[in-house]
């Protein structure tokens, strides 16, 4: 069966408000996704990008390795297996208790899993800044946690900012999992076009062509803001001891 692409116009804008409503989804979805796996990488990259401070006690070693633990074994876990079964698993384990919606379910579950994968780019980024900064910012008597906050995390988000920017893309087109969970995003809404039309080849087509337009606008956005991030090549240092 050939490609018609003149029935190919004709059935998108028959069916333009089911793809505009999976579009709005998808894009919620992508940017809920990225802006939550961005606090919960942060959170989870700094822990695990804590430096040893030779003066902590025991008991404050013992707790922080003990997190570290916890923030690796989230990772290895949500890097390591699929989204859509994490989606199937955590979604219906915990629809019983809290008796959610499959949107809402989807923006959790996106969420947790971009977190993943945020986490090891903070924690990269983190490791790419001059430890002499570290070690200037404790001189001026700055706590670990100061440190992280005021001097390592907004470096280390600048420097990794086209990483964090690819998950946006990522999850524009990852977001398709959730229809396991009957989340009707851009591909659900295509799937039941299909199921109507039997035009698979057309449909599908069509379908590749809107993820395109919008991962390409989200491509063209985050360069745009990255150009305006690389403006500003240093980072003010305030004394935190005052």
């Amino acid at each position: 069966m050939s490609l018609d692409f003149a029935y190919c116009w004709r059935m998108l804008q028959a069916n333009w408000p089911m793809f505009w409503y999976g579009i709005k989804v998808t894009i919620s979805f992508a940017i809920v996704g990225t802006l939550g796996g961005l606090v919960i990488g942060l959170i989870v990259g700094a822990i695990r990008g804590l430096p040893d401070d030779p003066l902590d006690n025991p008991v404050k070693k013992g707790i922080i390795k003990f997190f570290q633990a916890i923030a690796s074994f989230y990772i290895w876990v949500f890097r390591g297996t699929p989204m859509m079964v994490q989606a199937l698993f955590i979604y219906y384990l915990l629809r019983p208790v809290f008796h959610w919606e499959p949107i809402t379910a989807g923006m959790i579950i996106i969420s947790i899993n971009t977190g993943a994968y945020m986490a090891e780019i903070v924690r990269s980024g983190i490791q790419s800044i001059d430890r002499g900064q570290v070690e200037a910012a404790k001189s001026l008597g700055m706590s670990n946690f100061q440190t992280m906050m005021h001097i390592v995390l907004p470096q280390a988000i600048k420097n990794t900012f086209p990483s964090i920017g690819n998950q946006l893309i990522v999850n524009i087109k990852d977001s398709c999992m959730l229809n396991a969970i009957a989340v009707t995003e851009l591909y659900f809404q295509a799937t039941s076009v299909a199921g109507t039309q039997y035009r698979y080849i057309e449909i599908y087509f069509v379908t590749a062509i809107l993820y395109l337009i919008l991962t390409t606008l989200a491509t063209w956005l985050l360069n745009a803001a990255e150009r305006r991030i690389n403006k500003t090549n240093t980072v003010t240092i305030k004394d935190h001891c005052a």
